[in-house]
């Protein structure tokens, strides 16, 4: 019996008598041949069926098998460098073990109504495969690079019974007779794991009830969120830069196929190495009024500002302290400017947006006392949190990198719908 195996492995299999059991992305009908594309999930091959070559029952089952009816080929396998992946399967065998009837998804065009309501069939197409692989490879970066650095995963709640962020954007819900909110952050949660373990990261879903229809946001999404004791802004950034151009050169290396079929320019990925542009919040502002944009300080980046600041650059840009009043209570004033916080945001390059937003925590009890107070927020939902201050305070950082909007901008794509498998959306929570 022929060996079982994977596409993506095809190569160390040439001469080789091996079976494949997979789906039929697309067939060619050239008469006396039969040209099989077939995938696995690991990549896609050609598989060749002769009529004189075959016995007449395994010819005719290559000639009726449909698009994505399952199926088991066996076959020689011989290098090619016109086929898919440079190799191809001369069948001896086909075994169709479902023949799929009116596939709704053909080769023609479909609207993206059409496509996000078969979004549980549009993944196996090729492009959303690559998309989804470099997703896939975006996660184990995240979590190589932290682990090999010294940070802790300690997962965080994701029902919370108070907010991290804009109190307006919170799903709430009902636990047990008392509200709860499901979490938009892990942040103030790995604030108390540092003081256990120094350096600290959670992953997980995040969630933001924000009614936004715009190409970069989505309700439920994916963020990893380091955070560091005894760091401060400039640690912060020098840890993001080597974080984010870690990611990208991983995905540049390891996914160079799947990004090639998304037709991705991969010269200005290459550039994504540190250090990266900073700038000042007050810096920004200046360029954004020298670019002809109506905006004044204090105001806080839209998504065509974002855009406009990362097109200036050729690698991601730094822009940090922002104003106090357009940032999270919990930030840290400026010792000798309290007028702006010691946050900062990372803009993507090629105009693709904030992907990771951060900065230095306040250290102090009685600062995060009164910006509790101006925040109008609960003082009792937060004890644990001031507890933090009484008990061992000491300078701290952290950031969070949203997944899907990186993935947008490693892959090229124009909209953040397409960077998770069932994306949730303003109006889309089907499938």
């Amino acid at each position: 019996m022929s060996n079982w195996v994977y596409i993506e492995n095809i190569a160390a299999f040439e001469g080789q008598e091996v079976t494949i059991k997979g789906w039929l992305y697309n067939r060619t009908d050239k008469g006396k041949l039969q040209f099989l594309l077939v995938r696995d999930g690991t990549g896609i091959i050609q598989c060749v069926a002769s009529q004189k070559d075959l016995p007449p029952d395994v010819f005719a089952a290559a000639q009726s098998v449909t698009q994505e009816s399952s199926l088991i080929v066996t076959g020689q396998v011989r290098a090619d460098k016109r086929a898919p992946g440079g190799y191809e399967l001369l069948l001896t065998g086909l075994q169709i073990v479902q023949l799929t009837q009116d596939y709704p998804i053909t080769p023609k065009e479909h609207g993206i109504e059409f496509l996000m309501k078969h979004r549980h069939l549009w993944i196996r197409s090729a492009r959303q495969h690559a998309i989804l692989r470099i997703r896939a490879e975006v996660v184990k970066a995240i979590r190589d690079w932290l682990n090999s650095h010294g940070f802790v995963n300690v997962d965080t709640p994701i029902l919370t019974p108070s907010s991290c962020e804009d109190t307006t954007t919170l799903f709430e819900t009902d636990y047990f007779g008392e509200p709860a909110y499901l979490t938009q952050s892990g942040q103030l949660y790995n604030e108390a794991t540092i003081g256990a373990f120094g350096r600290v990261y959670c992953f997980g879903p995040t969630f933001r009830a924000e009614k936004s229809k715009t190409r970069r946001h989505l309700t439920e999404f994916w963020m990893v969120e380091p955070e560091m004791a005894y760091v401060d802004l400039e640690g912060c950034m020098e840890i993001e830069e080597q974080f984010v151009s870690y990611i990208v050169q991983t995905v540049l290396a390891n996914r160079a196929k799947e990004l090639q079929t998304l037709e991705r320019d991969t010269s200005k990925l290459e550039k994504v190495v540190p250090p990266f542009p900073r700038i000042t919040y007050d810096e920004a502002v200046k360029l954004l009024q020298e670019k002809g944009f109506d905006f004044k300080w204090g105001d806080d980046f839209g998504a065509p500002h974002e855009t406009a600041i990362g097109e200036h650059f050729d690698r991601p840009v730094f822009v940090h302290h922002y104003p106090t009043a357009i940032k999270a209570f919990y930030m840290e004033e400026d010792p000798t400017r309290p007028e702006v916080c010691l946050s900062v945001d990372l803009l993507a390059s090629e105009g693709y947006g904030e992907i990771i937003g951060g900065g230095q925590r306040t250290a102090s009890y009685e600062l995060l006392e009164r910006r509790i107070k101006e925040h109008n927020l609960p003082r009792q939902a937060y004890e644990w949190y001031l507890d933090l201050r009484r008990y061992g305070s000491v300078p701290h950082s952290g950031f969070g990198l949203g997944v899907e909007r990186t993935v947008a901008w490693i892959c090229g794509i124009s909209h953040i719908r397409e960077t998770i498998a069932f994306p949730r959306m303003l109006e889309r929570i089907y499938p």
